[in-house]
């Protein structure tokens, strides 16, 4: 006993003070993007035809978090003309609609519903589903649970069943082989509850955009509110997005 007391006096607390105190990231993360809509088109349309996943639009000049990937070649093609990635991990929105951003997204507490804060604002027990994920948007949600983030000490935990759940968390493409396994989820978390889609990949598919072997869309089979952009989302992007649809 008296070794675990003076180990926990030399550690100290290595829990993170976020969100009282702000987190700077590394200046690699690539989080909100930056967009200058005054760019040439030409350059712009160099961006859309070497994005891979599609999401730029030229005309509008705004690009889909819900697609993107954040691998960073709108940004080194137009050596940063066009997009610059910042270091923001505060991606969620309400909406899928937001998602489609000129370089800024609505406030997500402004469009939470209310009803969910008065619900789940003390206490939000959610059941993770990876729907034919590749493990990154899993392990990232995972560290949520270590000591330096505690999601438990904001009343949110991920339990085993979904009996005992609120929601439940989606990640991956839903393949065809997971899609009756995730309804069946669904169906046995009790009402009201809530649906979070996390990663580009329950979003929109991600990198199987596109595929006939994945739904890729989770609000094709049920209704999302709450969506995380990211591949995978940063455990920042995640936990903000958490904090403020429903605390």
């Amino acid at each position: 006993m008296l070794k675990v007391i003076k180990n926990r006096m030399e550690q100290g607390c290595k829990t993170s003070k976020y969100p009282k105190e702000p987190i700077q990231l590394y200046k690699r993360f690539r989080g909100m993007p930056r967009i200058n809509a005054s760019c040439s088109q030409s350059v712009i349309q160099q961006c859309a035809d070497i994005c891979p996943q599609d999401c730029i639009d030229t005309k509008n000049k705004t690009i889909d978090l819900g697609r993107c990937t954040f691998c960073g070649q709108c940004e080194v093609q137009s050596k940063g003309e066009f997009v610059l990635f910042s270091e923001n991990f505060e991606l969620g929105a309400a909406s899928r609609e937001h998602l489609i951003t000129g370089g800024s997204l609505p406030a997500l507490a402004e469009h939470s519903k209310q009803h969910f804060k008065k619900l789940f604002g003390r206490s939000l027990q959610l059941r993770q589903v990876s729907a034919a994920g590749c493990n990154s948007c899993e392990a990232d949600t995972n560290v949520l649970n270590t000591p330096f983030f505690d999601l438990s000490r904001f009343g949110i935990d991920f339990v085993a069943s979904p009996r005992h759940a609120d929601g439940i968390h989606v990640t991956g493409p839903i393949s065809r082989n997971m899609t009756q396994a995730l309804l069946d989820t669904y169906e046995a978390v009790p009402s009201p509850k809530v649906v979070i889609a996390s990663g580009c990949c329950s979003i929109s598919g991600g990198p199987f955009y596109g595929s006939d072997e994945v739904v890729g869309d989770l609000n094709k089979l049920i209704p999302v509110d709450l969506y995380i952009p990211g591949c995978p989302p940063h455990p920042l992007t995640t936990l903000h997005a958490l904090l403020q649809f429903f605390k």
